[in-house]
């Protein structure tokens, strides 16, 4: 594929820090689901599997369960909550597919979780299967073109749980994130993700340098983030073709061989005093001028 107007290779990082959450919790009833205990840290290796089998919060149970994408085999709601909609809504889906609601202690739920607030509610589901790189570049739903994020080097659940949400809610058809080294789908990511887990699909790489030009010869154009790049992103054609955005971690921002790779390297114009966004937010800029190019395009 052809490179496309403005494309310059560079460097730089796209922001840093933590993001917020986004979600919240129900309550169950008993059953000897283990006690996992709370982690906030990343291992420089996860362990095997893409993860996703623990979900917390309301709003992650609620799409769990709607999206039927994968068997749930507990469900616990804290006892005494008060009454909600969204929480009708979970018993309501639960029912619908199946599953046995446990109402249990809420220090039970509080003894499980693995976030600092599941709201009452948490699941245990099949975790998360990962799809090969090259079934993200096939048309989406309803002939959408390939809109992929690709995450290189973001190690804090949190930031990987808003990246993932703000593309879902983009129109993101997928995902690319690396095995090593990286935040997987924790039950913070899936909880501050608010669902969209449920709704994108997933390949697991062994070097995102590899797969971005494994990309690149199926046609992806990519666009790598760095705060230092002279090239605006809002400069690019991003509404025609199939199109895959690179950020960088929260420290170094993207490495020096993934920015090689990629087809362009842009910034997000800043005017303030503080010199990088956080990856999440730089993340959710580039995903949404995606969308507006593409909604803004003819036919």
């Amino acid at each position: 594929m052809s490179p496309r107007a403005g494309g310059s290779r560079g460097a730089g990082r796209a922001g840093g820090g933590g993001a917020g959450r986004a979600g919240g919790g129900g309550a169950g009833r008993s059953g000897g689901a283990r006690v996992l205990g709370r982690g906030g840290g990343v291992p420089r290796t996860r362990p095997p599997g893409l993860g996703g089998d623990q979900v917390e919060g309301r709003r992650a149970v609620l799409e769990l369960l709607t999206s039927g994408r994968r068997p749930v085999r507990r469900l616990w709601l804290a006892e005494g909550l008060d009454p909600s909609p969204q929480l009708d809504q979970i018993e309501f889906w639960a029912v619908r597919r199946g599953v046995r609601v446990e109402t249990v202690p809420r220090r039970r739920i509080e003894l499980e979780a693995r976030t600092d607030a599941p709201q009452g509610v948490l699941a245990l589901a099949r975790p998360v299967e990962d799809v090969p790189l090259e079934s993200l570049v096939r048309d989406g739903p309803e002939g959408r073109e390939p809109f992929l994020l690709v995450v290189s080097g973001v190690t804090d659940p949190r930031n990987l749980g808003s990246l993932l949400r703000s593309a879902e809610c983009a129109g993101a058809t997928g995902v690319v994130l690396a095995r090593h080294r990286a935040a997987g789908l924790t039950p913070t990511a899936v909880k501050v993700a608010a669902g969209a887990v449920e709704h994108l699909d997933f390949a697991v790489v062994g070097g995102i340098p590899a797969a971005i030009e494994r990309l690149a010869a199926l046609g992806v154009w990519t666009v790598g983030l760095a705060g230092e790049a002279h090239e605006s992103m809002y400069q690019l054609p991003l509404g025609t073709g199939p199109v895959a955005l690179v950020v960088g971690g929260e420290e170094r921002g993207l490495a020096p061989l993934v920015r090689r790779r990629c087809d362009a390297v842009v910034s997000i114009p800043q005017h303030g005093s503080v010199p990088s966004l956080n990856v999440g937010v730089a993340g959710a800029l580039a995903c949404f001028e995606v969308a507006r190019q593409r909604a803004a395009r003819p036919g």
